[in-house]
């Protein structure tokens, strides 16, 4: 069974209603463009102080780097890897390990944008991002005895690398890395496992995090 990655808690989303009419996002709003629709911290740094959940939110930076580390992998490319990114406002979304993410940053979050607004994304009827009708527990019940893994730097530092995953590349492993830059997983992540597990002694980026543990696993199972 291949690696399943759930980056969590990302910072992917519209614009909220609340804050649209403020002047930094009028500023760099467009009908005519889509990446101008997704909330970012980068340009809407001073109509967001207000919003719950601040440091997780407008931060699609973060997930690019994500998919980009993990879909460009041997892992990925091999076909053992089964990538999902879960949204600040929980919704799950899996990526079909064919698909090619924008590079340039702006055409990215046109895709994110055209995603949140159409629950989908194909091309010549391939799906290629599909929404999963159902929160995070409803997708753990659908995989058969997982070994669930939470990675943070918060969690029990793991010297063994080895001793991370099963021998048995059969056997089902859940990575969860959280998708945002600062504070730690929500009580409904946290208890979703015991295996809080922090991979180095220093504070990683979330991408770098994403690539360490899909290195650790090709690794493991010798997939180059």
């Amino acid at each position: 069974m291949p690696l399943i990655i759930i980056i969590v808690e990302c910072g992917i989303e519209l614009i909220p209603k609340e804050i649209r009419n403020h002047s930094a996002i009028r500023k760099n709003l467009n009908s005519q463009s889509l990446s101008s629709q997704l909330l970012d911290n980068a340009l809407h740094h001073s109509a967001m102080k207000n919003l719950k959940n601040l440091n997780k939110r407008g931060r699609p930076d973060i997930t690019h780097l994500c998919l980009l580390n993990a879909l460009g992998s041997p892992l990925c490319k091999s076909g053992n890897l089964r990538l999902y990114m879960h949204t600040i406002n929980n919704k799950i979304y899996e990526f079909n390990p064919e698909i090619r993410i924008a590079r340039n940053y702006n055409r990215f979050k046109g895709l994110m944008a055209k995603l949140l607004i159409d629950n989908s994304v194909k091309l010549n009827d391939k799906q290629l991002i599909s929404l999963f009708n159902g929160d995070i527990q409803n997708l753990i019940k659908i995989v058969k005895k997982p070994q669930i893994l939470l990675f943070s730097s918060k969690g029990k530092l793991v010297n063994n690398h080895s001793a991370l995953f099963h021998e048995d590349i059969t056997k089902n492993t859940i990575a969860i890395i959280g998708g945002f830059q600062k504070n730690t997983f929500s009580d409904e992540l946290l208890n979703l496992s015991e295996n809080l597990i922090s991979i180095s002694e220093y504070s990683l980026d979330a991408w770098v995090v994403v690539s360490k543990v899909i290195n650790l696993y090709e690794i493991f199972h010798k997939i180059i």
